[in-house]
C-alpha cells in the first residue's frame, strides 16, 4: 500500500504582487502528521518577528470534564459505561476492518484499484469566529461544529446525486494522534528517548456512523451538531482508540510492518471516507522571509473515494478535499458544504434570538 502525506504551502510576497506555491509531498512511513507536521514548522518562522516563537491554540477542557470529584455510584456507572463502548467500539472497529463493507454510495466507489486512479484536490475556507459563534450559540465544541457541518454537508451532496443513499450506511474513519501533548515540537525533541510527543507513526483511528439525512434533520440541521457532540461525548468513555493503537503498534513488532499496512488498507477501503485534522499557528508564517498565505494538507494513495482533512491558520478553517476523479463531483460537494455551514449558522442564530 502507498499512502503519503502532502502538505501545501501558498507563500505570497505582496511587495513585488507575486503568489507562489510550495508542496512538499511525504511518504507516511517517514512519520505520521504530527511528525511530519512538526519538522515542517520547524523550518518556519513568525512574519512578523522570526525571534519569538509560533503559538497555538489550547484545549482547554470544559468546567463540567474538568471536574474530577465522583460519587461512588457515578463513578460505577462511568466504568461500567466505559467497559461497554470499549468492547463495542472495538469490536466493532475490528470488523469493519475486516469483514464489513459500507455501502457503495457517490462518496465511495468500491472499485479496486481506487488508490492507482487520478485524484482531485479542492479546498475552501471557513471563518474560525463564526465556528465560534455557532459553538458559544449552541453550548458545544468546536470539533462537535465542525464535525457537523461535515456530516451534513456529505449527506446532502449523497442525496444531491442519488436521493436513496441520504439513509446508506456510511461511516468516517478519523485518523488521530495518540499522543498526550498539545502544540507540536522540534525535530531534536521530537529524537529524545524521553520526549513526550516521539517521532514516529503514533496513530489510531475511529470508525463513526455518518448520521443519516431523516426528514427531521432535513427541517432542523442542527440535528447533525447534537448528533456529532453526542457521538463525541460517546466515545470519550471509551478506550478503542488507545487499543486500536496499541494493537498497531503489537502487529508491527510481531508480524512486521507489511502487516499494519495490510490491516489499515483493508480498514481504509471499507469506510466511506477518511477525516483527519492539523491544528495550524495563529500567527502568519514566513519561508525564507516570504508570507505564508494558507497551509492546507491532504492524504494521496490510499484506497478510499474521499478523503477530508481541516487545518487552522490564522483565524482560518481551511477544509481539503481529496476525491476520486470523475466519480466525485468536488465543486457540487463544496456547494453542499457551503449551504450546510449556511444552514448551520442561520439555525444557530435563530435559536439564540428565540432564547432572549
Amino acid at each position: 500500500m502507498y499512502v503519503c502525506v502532502s502538505c501545501y504551502l501558498i507563500a505570497a510576497v505582496f511587495k513585488k504582487y507575486i503568489v507562489g506555491s510550495v508542496i512538499f509531498k511525504l511518504h507516511h512511513a517517514l512519520g505520521d502528521g504530527y511528525s511530519l507536521m512538526g519538522a515542517l514548522l520547524s523550518c518556519l518562522q513568525r512574519a512578523d518577528d522570526p525571534s519569538l516563537p509560533l503559538t497555538f491554540p489550547t484545549l482547554k477542557p470544559s468546567k463540567q470534564e474538568s471536574k474530577s470529584t465522583k460519587g461512588i455510584c457515578s463513578s460505577f456507572s462511568w466504568l461500567v459505561s466505559s467497559a461497554f463502548y470499549t468492547v463495542a467500539d472495538f469490536g466493532w472497529s475490528m470488523l469493519k476492518s475486516s469483514i464489513i463493507n459500507d455501502e457503495k454510495t457517490p462518496i465511495r466507489s468500491g472499485n479496486v484499484g481506487v488508490e492507482f486512479q487520478p485524484i482531485s484536490i479542492s479546498t475552501m475556507a471557513f471563518s474560525i469566529n463564526q465556528v465560534s459563534d455557532i459553538k458559544s450559540r449552541l453550548g458545544v465544541t468546536i470539533n462537535d461544529v465542525v464535525t457537523g457541518i461535515v456530516f451534513y454537508g456529505t449527506r446532502l451532496y449523497m442525496e444531491q446525486m442519488n436521493s436513496k443513499s441520504k439513509t446508506a450506511e456510511s461511516t468516517a474513519l478519523v485518523l488521530l494522534n495518540t499522543r498526550n501533548i498539545e502544540g507540536y515540537q522540534s525535530i531534536n525533541d521530537m529524537l529524545n528517548t524521553k520526549a513526550k510527543g516521539p517521532w514516529g507513526n503514533k496513530i489510531s483511528f475511529l470508525h463513526v456512523p455518518i448520521p443519516k439525512l431523516k426528514q427531521s434533520r432535513s427541517s432542523n440541521p442542527l440535528e447533525f451538531i447534537w448528533e456529532a457532540h453526542n457521538i463525541i461525548k460517546r466515545k470519550k468513555q471509551s478506550l478503542a482508540v488507545p487499543l486500536t493503537g496499541t494493537l498497531l503498534e503489537m502487529e508491527g513488532k510481531f508480524r512486521g510492518q507489511e502487516a499494519v499496512a495490510k490491516h489499515i488498507y483493508g480498514t481504509l477501503s471499507n469506510s466511506s471516507a477518511v477525516i483527519s485534522n492539523l491544528v495550524g499557528p495563529l500567527q502568519q508564517m514566513a519561508l525564507a522571509n516570504h508570507p505564508v498565505k494558507g497551509l492546507y494538507f491532504t492524504l494521496a494513495g490510499g484506497p478510499e473515494s474521499l478523503v477530508i482533512s481541516i487545518m487552522s491558520y490564522m483565524g482560518v478553517l481551511r477544509v481539503t478535499f481529496k476525491t476520486e476523479k470523475d466519480f466525485i463531483d468536488e465543486q457540487k460537494l463544496k456547494s453542499c458544504m457551503q449551504s450546510a455551514f449556511q444552514k448551520i449558522l442561520k439555525a444557530a442564530k435563530e435559536i439564540s434570538d428565540k432564547t432572549r
